[in-house]
């Protein structure tokens, strides 16, 4: 019976991923002119097993969300060079960027509490 060969290095995935996501910080606030494109934090990487393709979700603390994402993705091909030149790895992933809106839940959700706990306050 045949078995599945254990990968060679155990969690790469996740370490490439992160070398991806400081690489990619680096050269947005950097090298990238987009004026679309503003303040923009990575907030996570998922790369394909093949490593062929990588969602990057970010946030931004100014400006337009929606321009931020096209200016972003109309960059990857630039931006892969860039962790081209960066990277060791055979194979480097086509980037496409998404806008992640954790950050907007998480506030609104703290606002939710603190207007239940202030109500309830008012209330004893």
């Amino acid at each position: 019976m045949a078995r599945k060969k254990a990968s060679s290095v155990p969690n790469r995935g996740f370490r490439v991923a992160d070398q991806i996501q400081r690489d990619l910080a680096e050269l947005i606030a950097r090298e990238l002119k987009d004026p679309r494109v503003g303040m923009v934090t990575i907030n996570a990487i998922e790369v394909t097993p093949d490593y062929a393709h990588a969602k990057v979700y970010f946030s931004v603390l100014t400006g337009n969300p929606e321009e931020a994402t096209e200016g972003l993705n109309a960059a990857a091909g630039f931006l892969r060079n860039g962790l081209f030149k960066r990277l060791h790895i055979h194979t480097v992933p086509t980037l496409h960027f998404l806008f992640d809106r954790t950050t907007e839940r998480a506030s609104d959700m703290n606002a939710l509490i603190a207007k239940a706990v202030s109500s309830r306050a008012q209330e004893d």
